[in-house]
């Protein structure tokens, strides 16, 4: 989207007719000009919670509003645009109003007057007293079109960009119908735990209706607000802007003000990805050091498969595995991924690509009990929605602005309200051990959570680790199991880089990327479109210059996922395919917000591993050194 200075702005303005106050006061409600109802107002916000926001209904005159409407549904054209954080269609090129030149706006003559009433001096005093915001730029326009259909969301943030002094949405749903709750498409509002770190849950929610507007002063870490999915087929028209810190030559510049609130007020997409907040952050992204034995049992296969590179019928060489390992693979895995010619074709792929998808990996019997299972948990439990609701051994994922799902990581339960409760379990950390988890689990009513439990045990053995090895030529080092459900119109993961371990850096042969599996088990179909979200995509993050100033440009941080070249797998979810991925620094991954049309959760088991290279040379060293 092309941007224009304060200065083009103003003298693009210069060539517009400008309304008298009188003028722009009729076109309000007469309400908002009343200090009582302001002083009323103010107190409201003041006292508001979960931070400082307001709302007025019936903000403007009723007949300029519909024919704004009207022209917006004629003269603007929509785009359908997606990222990790939003579904939304959006108007393009007119998105931003201040961007057109007076022919543009010759067309959209209520639209124009709109802009102007609602960026006049007079009205932006009301905002700015009833707020507490202090003064705000008439100059720096700042305002765009969204309509969201089914299927549209935008999810958590803190509105943190530039010079945002004050976020607004003004709403044009249909002016003759009243939107209803269970539509979906509400303005919720997110406590904190601490500066930063949202709460998983809302704690207070705007149900719109036309002619109504919200507003807040945005407050950096706290004024976190996401707007919840449309669920039926209606178009929530809004119109979104911003108020900036005043301008060079506007009453109340203050200079360097600018300059030191954009220095101090660090995004919160930036604060995550530079892990200031990795303490807030759960599951913890650390992976455990293996145990050496696990090391040197790989150690020793990878280096006798490197003797044998001059047979050609040795690589790989399944005799490698003892009897008892093959049997203890058999009893997870497809057998025809088991034999000589099967991983021979997976072996292959994963050199040659670096990647590698296996359909039906479980083994038949395994597979039809598990399906069978979480089908029955989806069609007969009820699953939390709320994270005070949680239970054992479930956990919930936090921040919401980062990741939310339910997860087991095989360590004791938790449930995060406030910053004690995570003080609390950083003084106390542990190791996961999903054996002596399972062992809590006997009860008939949690058999999902034990199958899913020995899943997580079968990809810590030795015996897996020796076959993924054997897949892959690397050795793992540490790793991390974690069993995943993503609930529809609730989950998702946004793009992340991945997370280093600097202590094995001097480890010989150590790979500067991590190895990520993830066993998908989700029951149900009708994900393959894209549709419904769920799935797992990689995309290409090496143009940096390009996205340097991403923050400032588009609220919505990435690029579209259906950006070209730029994507690299994209995985929707299945049943029983193991995704092989290895990814270093340079590529983004995320698990897309699930909608509320899913037919199940998405389910799956996901683990990461740092690895090194093995050659015969490495095993020879390491029998002199004992």
């Amino acid at each position: 989207m092309k941007r224009v200075s304060a200065k083009q702005v103003a003298q693009e303005q210069q060539k517009q007719p400008t309304m008298q106050v009188d003028k722009v006061k009729s076109l309000f409600n007469d309400k908002i000009w009343d200090p009582t109802f302001q002083e009323d107002l103010k107190q409201e916000i003041h006292d508001s919670q979960p931070y400082n926001w307001g709302t007025i209904r019936d903000l403007v005159d009723d007949e300029l509003l519909r024919k704004v409407r009207k022209e917006i549904e004629t003269e603007i054209h929509f785009t359908s645009k997606e990222t990790d954080i939003y579904k939304v269609n959006q108007s393009g090129d007119l998105a931003n109003l201040s961007g057109l030149d007076w022919n543009d706006l010759s067309r959209l003559p209520s639209l124009c007057r709109l802009r102007e009433i609602l960026y006049s001096e007079v009205y932006r005093d009301v905002i700015s007293h009833v707020t507490g915001a202090g003064k705000l730029s008439g100059s720096k326009m700042d305002m765009s079109i969204n309509t969201y259909t089914k299927g549209c969301h935008l999810l958590t943030h803190d509105d943190v960009i530039g010079s945002r002094r004050v976020s607004f949405i003004l709403y044009l749903p249909d002016p003759d119908k009243r939107w209803k709750d269970h539509y979906g498409g509400g303005l919720r509002l997110f406590p904190s735990i601490v500066a930063n770190v949202p709460q998983s849950d809302h704690s207070a929610k705007l149900v719109p209706q036309f002619n109504q507007i919200a507003f807040f002063q945005v407050q950096p870490g706290f004024s976190f607000h996401d707007v919840e999915e449309v669920r039926v087929n209606k178009h929530r028209l809004s119109i979104q802007g911003w108020y900036h810190i005043p301008q060079k030559e506007e009453k109340g510049f203050i200079a360097g003000e600018e300059e030191a609130w954009v220095k101090t007020n660090t995004s919160t997409l930036a604060q995550l990805e530079s892990k200031v907040l990795q303490d807030y952050e759960f599951p913890k992204g650390e992976r455990d050091i293996l145990p050496y034995h696990q090391i040197r049992h790989v150690d020793e296969l990878l280096a006798a498969q490197s003797c044998k590179e001059g047979d050609s019928q040795s690589l790989p060489d399944l005799r490698l595995l003892s009897a008892k390992e093959m049997d203890f693979l058999s009893d997870f895995i497809s057998p025809h991924h088991l034999t000589q010619e099967g991983i021979n074709k997976l072996q292959s792929h994963f050199v040659e690509k670096s990647q590698l998808q296996i359909e039906d990996f479980l083994n038949d019997d395994r597979a039809e009990f598990l399906k069978q299972l979480i089908k029955k948990d989806e069609m007969e439990k009820d699953c939390p929605y709320e994270s005070v609701n949680v239970k054992a051994p479930w956990k919930t994922a936090m921040p919401p602005h980062k990741w939310r799902y339910l997860y087991i990581d095989g360590k004791s339960h938790e449930n995060f309200q406030n910053e004690q409760d995570i003080l609390n379990k950083l003084n106390n950390e542990e190791m996961p051990n999903y054996t002596l988890l399972s062992q809590t689990l006997e009860d008939k009513k949690y058999q999902t959570e034990t199958q899913l439990i020995a899943l997580a045990n079968f990809f810590q053995s030795s015996a897996f680790k020796k076959y993924l090895a054997l897949l892959t030529l690397l050795s793992p080092l540490s790793e991390q199991v974690l069993i995943r459900r993503f609930r529809p119109g609730k989950d998702f993961t946004l793009a992340t880089q991945i997370h280093k371990n600097d202590l094995l850096k001097q480890v010989e042969g150590f790979v500067d990327a991590v190895l990520e599996g993830t066993l998908c088990l989700t029951p149900s179909d009708g994900w393959e479109s894209g549709e419904v979200g769920g799935y797992e995509l990689y995309m290409d993050n090496q143009d940096e210059d390009e996205n340097a100033n991403k923050d400032i440009e588009d609220a919505a941080v990435y690029k579209s996922d259906d950006a070209g070249d730029s994507v690299l797998i994209n995985k929707p979810p299945s049943w029983n395919s193991f995704n092989l991925v290895l990814r270093d620094e340079s590529v983004l991954q995320f698990i897309k917000y699930i909608s509320w049309s899913a037919k199940s959760s998405r389910w799956d088991v996901t683990v990461q591993w740092d690895v090194k290279t093995v050659d015969e040379d490495d095993h020879d060293e390491n029998d002199n050194n004992e």
